[in-house]
């Protein structure tokens, strides 16, 4: 474990735009990291919504409106009950 507090967005985006990391990295990203936070391997900065976990929920929110499209455009084509 390292003495340093990691930024939980910075340490995903590496100095890349928001924009320019795709979800999937994103999301494996920040599973990694707060599994070695929970496992006391990592350490994290205070949370910040602006700054660390805005980062996530976007990743999250994208993610989902894509599968609710995709379950819509299923259920269009096999209107089963």
């Amino acid at each position: 474990m390292t003495d340093r507090e990691l930024n939980f967005a910075k340490t995903i985006l590496e100095g890349r735009a928001y924009r320019d990391v795709p979800d999937d990295e994103v999301l494996r990203e920040a599973e990694r990291l707060l599994s070695s936070w929970m496992a006391g391997e990592t350490r994290l900065e205070r949370p910040k919504l602006y700054d660390h976990y805005a980062l996530l929920f976007a990743a999250l929110l994208r993610r989902t409106r894509e599968l609710e499209e995709r379950v819509a455009a299923l259920e269009a084509r096999d209107p089963r009950p």
